[in-house]
């Protein structure tokens, strides 16, 4: 429940400065203001995906590699040198999400559509 709280109020936090952003304009449309707050709830609600979905993943590579020693404990380097390599990967999942949130949130292709 900490984590759903913590990722609420960043998701806040976001549609916050994304219609304060709106504003700033001074010429902001109702349709602009909403289209920033759903971008920033999006973003937030993405990243928070990505990072429940690579969370369950490390898990599960540790998983294996703590029962791989258990079971073999004169590999456990080689187990560990995997478990490293297989963690950068599914780290970088996450990191790819986080660029593709910052690109909606900052520099959106699609705002040309939306503000005139």
């Amino acid at each position: 429940m900490k984590k759903f709280s913590y990722s609420f109020g960043v998701s806040v936090l976001f549609v916050l400065v994304g219609a304060s952003m709106a504003f700033a304009q001074g010429t902001a449309s109702p349709e602009a203001i909403s289209f920033f707050s759903w971008v920033a709830v999006a973003t937030g609600i993405g990243m928070g995906i990505a990072a429940v979905g690579t969370g369950i993943g490390q898990g599960h590579g540790v998983q294996g590699a703590c029962d791989g020693i258990a079971r073999n404990p004169e590999a456990s380097g080689k187990i560990l040198t995997a478990l490293i390599l297989g963690l950068a990967m599914i780290e970088s999942l996450a990191i790819y999400a986080l660029v593709i949130q910052l690109i909606l949130l900052y520099a959106n292709p699609f705002l040309k559509y939306i503000v005139g």
